[in-house]
């Protein structure tokens, strides 16, 4: 356990010095306000930007409270998710680019709690920025659009945030034998092909985590209920990845490119 702080407080230390804990959270808090506020005053936006005529943006409907906090996941599920893996992808792959892999490993320390630090505060900095971003959304969304049902925002939350989570920690097996970008492009590949997976085939992949952000939407618009086998299958895979992770880094702890 010692051990683990040691390497948690590393982790944590060198996010803050990257600037991660400044642009990060950022992002998702201005994706998370932009989605209310720009539903809110889209027709004024029509009627100044002179594109649409007044009568037709005057027809425009402002959708209800939890169809915004819903589109509000889809602004997370493009670029929330794209800078996320970004700021991870070289949470293992940099440090065996650099070397810093080896002289760790040289001393005959455990890879298992150094991967389960470094996945924790991916993890840390992911909630920390999701629950702003969402926060965000939701504090705007209650004040321009309309009272929302709390619960189903939470419980939507927490099917994304898991959702958030088992794609993040593929970086870690990815960054143990790929180079950075490499392990974000499959990291994100995957996701997509479970998603796309999932949409297409509902009936077939109903234990896919490629549904847990479709489910998150659905239990904040109300209309759906929570399976377990994707949360389960999502706790399967990180759990999976860093044991393999931490193999992985120990049989090759340099980077061939290095």
């Amino acid at each position: 356990m010692k051990s683990f702080w040691i390497y948690y407080q590393k982790e944590m230390t060198e996010a803050s010095r990257t600037y991660k804990w400044i642009w990060v959270p950022a992002i998702f808090l201005l994706l998370g306000i932009m989605q209310p506020v720009s539903t809110y005053y889209l027709p004024e936006i029509l009627s100044m930007a002179g594109e649409v005529p007044p009568e037709a943006a005057a027809l425009f409907t402002v959708p209800s409270a939890e169809s915004v906090m819903a589109s509000t996941l889809g602004q997370f599920n493009i670029i929330g998710l794209l800078v996320l893996v970004l700021a991870g992808m070289n949470t293992v792959a940099g440090e065996r680019s650099t070397g810093t892999a080896e002289l760790v490993l040289a001393r005959s320390v455990s890879t298992i709690p150094m991967m389960t630090a470094k996945w924790a505060a991916m993890i840390t900095l992911m909630v920390v920025s999701f629950a702003l971003g969402l926060g965000g959304a939701a504090y705007y969304t209650y004040q321009l659009i309309g009272p929302l049902d709390w619960a189903a925002v939470t419980g939507g939350a927490g099917l994304y945030a898991v959702w958030l989570a088992w794609i993040v920690t593929l970086l870690l097996p990815l960054g143990a034998i790929l180079r950075g970008p490499a392990a974000a492009f499959i990291s994100l590949a995957v996701a997509g092909a479970l998603s796309l997976l999932s949409s297409l085939l509902p009936s077939h992949v109903q234990w896919s985590p490629g549904r847990l952000g479709g489910m998150a939407a659905e239990q904040i618009l109300g209309s759906g209920s929570i399976s377990w086998s994707p949360i389960l299958v999502a706790i399967l895979i990180m759990a999976v990845s860093i044991i393999v992770a931490a193999r992985l880094l120990r049989r090759s702890p340099l980077s061939p490119q290095s």
